[in-house]
């Protein structure tokens, strides 16, 4: 398995190319910006696009979906529970990048807890995070967790947004991704990658 990290969009969000090095075949796990230098990165990466991934639907991690879905012809999956988030894009763009407004369109399909997605010989499962948003959606493959923008290094996401709530993201992480290996990789929404060990031990916000 071969990850490629591109920061984009207008809050540095982590998008991750996960691609197995026999067939090619990818996911992008969440999609920020539409950037022609973005898109031309994953083009010379020379995969098959198989699925956008999102972990949630915030502004910030979904701005290039309907680009993408354009160029490849790919589809993109997100929790039901999400669209709200979706839809209120454009109020989110105004209120705090004061960007223009853009209304995404092309999202379609839903993933739901335990779904799984393949690529070549990987096996992606979705696990439903609740917290930061009621959406909320990590995706495990192996030994390695995408976990959006539910955990961090030292921290979880804010629960201060519609439709965030604290005690529902300190259980989903407590109750779900502490319960995977310790040397789990956690690749982030935002910032630097961590494990679970670590959070467990160091990550002062769940351990109060």
């Amino acid at each position: 398995m071969e990850i490629k990290v591109f920061v984009e969009g207008p809050i540095d969000a982590n998008n991750y190319l996960v691609i197995d090095e026999k067939t090619r075949d990818a996911v992008l796990i969440d999609c920020s910006s539409s950037r022609q230098e973005f898109i031309d990165s994953v083009k010379s990466a020379n995969v098959n696009l198989k699925y956008i991934l999102l972990t949630h639907g915030h502004f910030d991690h979904i701005l290039g979906v309907d680009k993408f879905n354009e160029v490849f012809g790919v589809e993109t999956y997100v929790s039901a529970d999400d669209m709200s988030q979706i839809e209120l894009t454009p109020k989110f763009m105004e209120m705090f990048m004061g960007i223009e407004p853009v209304e995404i369109k092309s999202i379609k399909n839903f993933v739901n807890e335990g779904d799984v997605f393949k690529i070549g010989d990987i096996e992606i499962k979705a696990i439903s995070t609740p917290g930061h948003t009621k959406g909320g959606t990590c995706y495990i493959v192996g030994d390695k967790l995408f976990s959006g923008d539910t955990l961090f290094k030292g921290s979880v996401g804010r629960c201060d947004l519609p439709e965030g709530n604290f005690n529902d993201i300190v259980k989903s992480v407590k109750e779900k991704l502490f319960t995977l290996p310790d040397d789990t990789e956690v690749f982030t929404g935002h910032g630097a990658k961590t494990t679970i060990g670590f959070e467990k031990k160091y990550n002062e916000i769940l351990n109060v």
